[in-house]
């Protein structure tokens, strides 16, 4: 694997990303939202995940800045990368098509809201965060580049650890005893770890 086919592969995890996402979203914003818990820190989280995850790599690729943080390129850490990067991007659109109309880009329910229990959500109760956690994975081993590679897990990790707890309240908040029953069955974001 070549530094050129490295970064081809990570254009084309994006192009999957944009092409699951944005059908998604345009069908999400015509259901009424019932529930909302959108902060200033999750439009911040949420903008600094584009950020370390598109924009930051898509820099480095375009302009090879910071050539300071410039890494040897690994052909070996390269395609375990864009394995990473595919099983991202089958675990990003199998996580929105099970999720359905129940799925929103921000802290909301919508109307008719329903807890998904099947399919991955069988198993673990996030896989969409587990698809971003390996984006972020994936991107540390396609861009031979300290800061750029590893902003991304950075900003999934913010993400997460600043969102998750509130995510989890509010669907217990709309779904109850039936949320924590869900929650004693399942883990959050690897089956049987974590």
């Amino acid at each position: 694997m070549s530094e050129t086919l490295a970064a081809i592969i990570w254009g084309l995890g994006i192009a999957g990303w944009l092409a699951v996402r944005l059908p998604r979203r345009r069908k999400a914003k015509r259901l009424k939202t019932i529930a909302d818990r959108k902060s200033l820190m999750e439009q911040t989280t949420l903008g600094f995940c584009i950020i370390g995850l598109f924009a930051a790599p898509l820099a480095y690729w375009l302009t090879g800045w910071p050539e300071f943080a410039d890494r040897s390129f690994s052909p070996i850490w390269a395609t375990l990368g864009g394995i990473t990067m595919a099983a991202f991007v089958v675990l990003f659109r199998l996580s929105h098509k099970q999720l359905d109309k129940n799925w929103s880009v921000t802290l909301e329910v919508r109307e008719d809201h329903q807890l998904v229990q099947h399919g991955l959500y069988a198993k673990i109760r996030h896989p969409m965060y587990t698809s971003f956690w390996l984006w972020g994975i994936a991107q540390l081993l396609l861009v031979p580049n300290w800061i750029m590679g590893a902003i991304g897990l950075l900003s999934v990790a913010i993400l997460f650890f600043t969102r998750i707890n509130n995510e989890e309240a509010m669907m217990r908040s709309q779904f109850g005893d039936a949320y924590d029953d869900y929650c004693k069955r399942t883990k959050r974001l690897v089956p049987g770890l974590y």
